[in-house]
Order: structure tokens, then C-alpha cells, then sequence
């Protein structure tokens, strides 16, 4: 049974800075911090590199976590992508008062690609990180469109296995 969306990885080439980036702006709480360095037979299997080195630290916020990553080896490559490509190219805040974010957030160096876009019942922008992962941040004021308050967990629901959503 799929339970919901735990986390979304992100490396950087800088770990410190990206810590202190999602931990003191965005404002995610640090739950984990773990790092492993050559032979592993366990850790190889599960994510399929040889003699990996990395630190990890998986950051919670709301319903969700951000599992922050910088390798040292394998060597990283820089496969950021455009908001168009295939993959991974953007995960979404979800925010109240977007202005007021936009404002804070700008402040605390994000860069965004103009001001926040009014489409009525929401509004957005997309931004990048220090690192230039790109990270939208979303105001939904329809209570009927898919926002946070209305999952199941957050209303004290857990669906059971069978259950239709």
C-alpha cells in the first residue's frame, strides 16, 4: 500500500550551505543526518553505485521530507534541467500569502524568474536554490482544488489498503 509521497532527494555540490539554505529559509526540520564512505555491500545494493561516499541529511516539512545529498564519489555530473524536461526538473512548496513569500524568500537570496503569476484560485512562480535546483512555490485559495489541508492524513485520515481514493 502506497501511504504518500515521503521524500524528494536533491544533491548539491555544497552540503553545508544547502543545509543551512533548507533548514534556515525554507524552514525544514533536520530528522536525519547520516554519511558512507567505499566498500558496502548493503548500501551499493540498495542504490546501485560502487564504493559510493556521500553525506545525507533528510530534512521534514509538513507532510514531506527533502532528502539533501552531496556525493564525492562516483564523481557528481550537473544534469540540472529546464521546468520542460524529462525526469525530475521541480518539486512545490506549497505557501500562504505567495507575496509575502516571494519577498522573504528573494531576500534570503533564491532567485525567482519575476513575481508571483495570479491565475485566479492559485497562484506561482518557479525559483531556484543556491544550486539552482528549481522550486516552485504555489498559493492554492480554492478549497476545492488538491492542496495539502485536504489529504487524507492531514484531516487525521489514514486510507487502508482496498481503500479507493
Amino acid at each position: 500500500m502506497i501511504v504518500g509521497i515521503h521524500h524528494v532527494a536533491i544533491g548539491v555540490p555544497d552540503f553545508a550551505a544547502g543545509l543551512r539554505f533548507y533548514t534556515e529559509v525554507l524552514g525544514f526540520e533536520q530528522v536525519e543526518q547520516a554519511s558512507f564512505a567505499g566498500a558496502n555491500p548493503q548500501v551499493e545494493a540498495a542504490i546501485g553505485l560502487r564504493e559510493p561516499a556521500a553525506q545525507m541529511a533528510m530534512l521534514r516539512g509538513g507532510n514531506a521530507h527533502i532528502e539533501l545529498w552531496q556525493y564525492a564519489e562516483p564523481e557528481p555530473q550537473d544534469l540540472r534541467s529546464r521546468p520542460c524536461d524529462f525526469g525530475y526538473p521541480h518539486f512545490a512548496l506549497e505557501v500562504k500569502d505567495i507575496e509575502a513569500e516571494h519577498a522573504r524568500l528573494s531576500a534570503a537570496g533564491m532567485n525567482f524568474v519575476g513575481p508571483p503569476v495570479d491565475f485566479g484560485d492559485s497562484a506561482a512562480v518557479y525559483g531556484s536554490d543556491p544550486f539552482g535546483n528549481v522550486i516552485e512555490i504555489y498559493e492554492i485559495r480554492n478549497p476545492e482544488r488538491a492542496q495539502l489541508a485536504n489529504t487524507p492524513m492531514a484531516q487525521g485520515q489514514f486510507p487502508r489498503q482496498g481503500d479507493s481514493q
